[in-house]
């Protein structure tokens, strides 16, 4: 009886290892779910940003206000007779000790 059992647990194991460990077993199916899950995410990312250059190119094709835009952003283009300011942030002081004197100007 004791060996009859201990074959029947055998064979129970026999079969189940190709299920869990084998080629197309269950750790290979989890596995594959992770990276199709990463990648649906990718192409969802993705697709969000062709939506976004299509939109960009329907509005530089619809009128003059995305050019317009885009000039002033990406090449710094000022319209005739415009004043154009640029702010710098102040310089910052290096810390010299108690007694040291300001930076002249």
């Amino acid at each position: 009886m004791k060996r009859l059992a201990i074959v029947l647990a055998a064979l129970s194991l026999a079969i189940q290892w190709p299920l869990w460990f084998g080629h197309g077993g269950w750790l290979r199916v989890w596995s594959l779910q992770r990276t199709l899950q990463g990648q649906d995410r990718k192409n969802a990312d993705l697709r969000a940003h062709n939506a976004a250059l299509s939109a960009e190119i329907a509005s530089l094709h619809g009128g003059s206000e995305a050019i317009e835009e885009r000039a002033r952003h990406d090449l710094h283009m000022i319209k005739p007779g415009e004043v154009y300011f640029q702010f710098a942030p102040p310089a910052q002081r290096k810390s010299g000790g108690a007694g040291s004197a300001p930076p002249s100007p």
